[in-house]
């Protein structure tokens, strides 16, 4: 009974080069992905018909340059503790 929201955000880290770190941020509703925001592609990927407008509401405000700076400041600043483990 209920709702299932879960939001997952994590780096990937391909190689210890800084240009290799992928920032992905989803947004999943009842166990279905609605949407995400790829550090790669640069914006935010709806895919079901409320996450497609989302994603355009999304790319078009605020919360773009947030995700953005997010690839800078969680990512990137914790690659060096990633790679010592």
């Amino acid at each position: 009974d209920g709702y299932f929201h879960q939001r997952v955000s994590e780096c990937l880290y391909s190689s210890k080069d800084l240009q290799g770190i992928e920032f992905i941020d989803s947004y999943v509703f009842n166990k279905v992905e609605d949407i995400r925001f790829n550090s790669t592609v640069g914006k935010y990927v709806g895919y079901t018909e409320h996450g497609v407008k989302n994603a355009e509401a999304f790319n078009k405000g605020p919360e773009l340059a947030q995700e953005l700076g997010n690839l800078e400041r969680y990512c990137k600043q914790h690659a060096a503790i990633y790679y010592s483990a």
